[in-house]
């Protein structure tokens, strides 16, 4: 199952409902992409079904960026406007997604130990202007590349400008190479978790915030003048974003869902794990944290496609010990996972004797 954009097709939904004629386009506009999405995924499913392995010794490449225009379509590729190396363009949406795609690859790199979105060094492409007016932005399962809406100037603003937009796209083919987070329910919200997780991160090294100074806010870069809130989410205080924001902070708070509500509550649930996030980042650094999350996310074995809370916490508590262990993160990093999680109320399936 593909994932949403980056603003959630329920929060489209539900501004729809109360007559915006903006979301109600959006809404159609994603519709179509989706059928692409499927399409280019069955494509692609069929053609890797018998490809043999290759062993090479070859260098690893690394990652180019290359940038589109979609022109106001909703074509992929449609014409290559700035590729690695190239000088800036007269398009300043070109021009910022190039530099935030630079900044999102750089952080994988040298936070994150990751060579690119499938740390194999894939090339990350960018469509901009795509769609008319488009309040969204997304990772685009089987095509392999990001796209972004210009906003309609209302509800949101241009997407390509918002450097923690751009990692959280990043960030869900990182998911899609990793562990293939099903998109519902509580896998569906770790993988909105995760993106918001490394999105924040991104956001707050390039700006020279720290877990401190940070607003720890998702989406508020592109929330336009009739957007009735001030962001998307909150991670630090989840529920406090916008009239639409009802995120719980607490377990307690998690009710099963049907698949036709946010997909099980994929955005909604996503500010429990949020929350421990932004608790772990205060005590150790966000960076640090960044990088113990993405560590435990590697771990297939416990964080596999249908994984829970319960699961993920079990992750990153053998993650902090193992990197404690190792002298790659402070003392303290396991404490302060295990009190962040026990804070959000999240249960753990590892024995009382060891926590």
């Amino acid at each position: 199952m593909s994932k949403d954009g980056f603003v959630p097709k329920d929060l489209l939904e539900k501004l729809a409902k109360e007559g915006n004629e903006e979301a109600k386009k959006t809404l159609v506009q994603m519709d179509n992409i989706e059928q692409k999405k499927t399409k280019a995924k069955n494509s692609d499913d069929a053609e890797n079904s018998d490809d043999p392995e290759i062993s090479t010794s070859v260098a690893p490449p690394q990652a180019k960026r290359e940038i589109y225009d979609s022109e106001n379509t909703e074509d992929f590729k449609k014409k290559l406007v700035r590729k690695e190396g190239d000088p800036p363009t007269s398009d300043e949406n070109v021009n910022f997604a190039y530099d935030l795609c630079g900044q999102t690859l750089d952080y994988f790199k040298n936070k994150l130990g990751r060579n690119s979105i499938d740390n194999e060094g894939m090339d990350l492409i960018s469509n901009v202007h795509y769609g008319i007016d488009l309040n969204n932005a997304m990772w685009v399962p089987g095509m392999k590349q990001m796209a972004f809406g210009d906003g309609d100037g209302k509800l949101f603003i241009n997407f390509t400008r918002s450097i923690d937009v751009i990692a959280h796209e990043a960030a869900h083919a990182v998911t899609e190479f990793t562990n293939e987070l099903v998109y519902e329910h509580q896998s569906g919200a770790l993988n909105e978790h995760f993106s918001d997780v490394i999105g924040s991160a991104v956001k707050q090294h390039v700006k020279g915030q720290t877990a401190e100074t940070a607003d720890w806010l998702i989406g508020d870069e592109i929330v336009g003048p009739e957007f009735p809130g001030k962001a998307l989410r909150s991670m630090k205080n989840p529920g406090t974003a916008s009239q639409f924001d009802h995120q719980p902070a607490h377990f307690n708070d998690y009710k099963e869902l049907p698949l036709s509500k946010d997909r099980g509550g994929v955005h909604l649930y996503s500010g429990i794990p949020n929350k421990a996030f932004v608790l772990v980042s205060l005590e150790i650094g966000t960076d640090q944290a960044a990088f113990l999350w993405y560590i435990a996310f590697q771990n297939k074995q416990i964080i596999h496609s249908n994984a829970t809370f319960e699961e993920a916490f079990e992750a990153i508590v053998h993650a902090a010990d193992m990197l404690t262990s190792q002298g790659k993160l402070p003392q303290q990093a396991v404490d302060a996972v295990k009190n962040a999680f026990r804070e959000v109320g999240i249960p753990s399936r590892i024995p009382e004797s060891r926590l």
